[in-house]
């Protein structure tokens, strides 16, 4: 566990990059307080930890339900924010499931939260002698086709069984870099529909963002979540079979009872209501279902029993919850690492958190990219392995720096 800033971050967030969920308006005008680290092995409880070390710095997080918006200081050197991450282990360990297979990233932390402060006016960002030349090497999968397909096939047989409804299974895959990976992983935010668009960076790790999906957010007294879950090309065919399509609308419905259920958990929250119902929206090139689930938030809940409630995600988990998250844990051989856990910023007056999909991380020697999909009694081994490459190959050309097909249209920007 880390309190406060490393001399040793060789992967420092450069002041011009943008933080996923932070207010336009402070971008590239941020300087940093003090940090949390806390990986799986530390002591204490991570979500109890976070919220004491952000209320220690002057975020109210014990009492994230208010629903007045209070007026406060934006002079130089008065708190702006926190930047937050929350590894799907960390997730795990919160909700009390399954952590899973060991992270292929070890160097990143499971909980990182960086306090920033407003600067007076904005940095420049470095000049590009300083930069070394960005070289991708080729992508090596954690497993094959076939390992993905049959990891599918006992997803099935386990809902045959009767033991869950529903369940992601995610796959992993790396690749040797030279250089400064920042850039790359900056370019992940220019992807269209990438809401949580942007880089966390610390102690020899770096997170790059192009997530469409809300975790959670917190803002006026209302908690809202909204799961994505169904996927097709952005064609006008793809629209048409994702909205007949049985097997998809099944699965989104559950996802949605799921995290009306999460949300239905927190302290006086209530009545939860189903805002929208699988609609349809773009993703760089890509047709998702999104639905929009809220709720009325009481006064004094606090940071770490919202954690606890929505973390990991439903979406990229299954229903029932931990027991979708017992069978990810036998089923995928590379652990989930900075994908499919939560990633933004909370404010002093408000909340805003994605879920990692759609996400690539940095360690010393390696970039790593995750992606999968949802498994019902109806799934098709050899279509989910093509969906999971097709959520890849966005994030793999991005980090490459090729075009990506469908960028240049609107996605998820509001």
């Amino acid at each position: 566990m880390v309190h406060g800033r490393g001399a040793a971050d060789h992967f420092p967030t450069p002041p011009s990059c943008l933080i996923p969920a932070s207010p336009g308006s402070c971008q590239g005008g941020h300087r940093l307080s003090s940090a949390f680290r806390w990986s799986l092995g530390d002591a204490g409880d991570p979500a109890e930890l976070v919220a004491d070390f952000l209320t220690a710095n002057g975020l109210p997080v014990r009492n994230i339900g208010r629903t007045v918006t209070q007026v406060h200081p934006t002079g130089d050197g008065t708190l702006c924010g926190a930047a937050l991450y929350v590894s799907a282990a960390a997730g795990c360990v919160m909700a009390g499931g399954a952590v899973g297979s060991p992270t292929p990233a070890p160097s990143l932390p499971d909980v990182y939260a960086a306090v920033l402060l407003h600067g007076s006016s904005r940095p420049q960002p470095p000049v590009p002698a300083q930069r070394r030349p960005f070289r991708l090497g080729d992508w090596r999968e954690s497993w094959t086709a076939e390992d993905h397909a049959g990891a599918v096939e006992a997803a099935r047989r386990a809902i045959a069984r009767g033991d869950i409804y529903q369940v992601n299974v995610v796959g992993h895959a790396s690749a040797g870099y030279a250089g400064d990976p920042i850039p790359a992983l900056a370019r992940l935010a220019g992807l269209s529909g990438a809401r949580y668009g942007g880089v966390l960076a610390g102690d020899g790790w770096a997170i790059g963002c192009a997530s469409p999906e809300t975790l959670v957010e917190v803002r006026g007294g209302r908690v809202v979540t909204r799961p994505i879950k169904g996927t097709r090309p952005a064609t006008g065919r793809g629209r048409r079979e994702l909205l007949e399509s049985a097997k998809e609308r099944a699965e989104h419905i559950m996802i949605v009872d799921l995290e009306r259920n999460d949300l239905a958990r927190l302290p006086g929250a209530g009545p939860v209501r189903v805002d929208e119902l699988f609609a349809v929206r773009e993703w760089s090139g890509l047709w998702q279902a999104e639905s929009v689930v809220s709720a009325p938030l009481a006064d004094g809940v606090d940071l770490a029993t919202l954690l606890r409630a929505v973390c990991p995600g439903g979406s990229v988990t299954g229903a029932p919850k931990l027991a979708a998250l017992d069978e990810i844990a036998r089923l995928e051989p590379v652990g989930r690492g900075a994908s499919m856990g939560a990633l933004g910023w909370i404010g002093p007056d408000h909340l805003d958190l994605g879920l990692t999909i759609r996400t690539a991380a940095a360690d010393g020697q390696r970039l790593h990219v995750w992606a999968g999909g949802g498994i019902t009694w109806d799934s098709d081994p050899g279509a989910e392995v093509a969906e999971a490459a097709a959520k890849s190959a966005p994030v793999r050309a991005t980090l490459a720096g090729a075009a990506v097909p469908g960028n240049d249209r609107i996605g998820l920007r509001s």
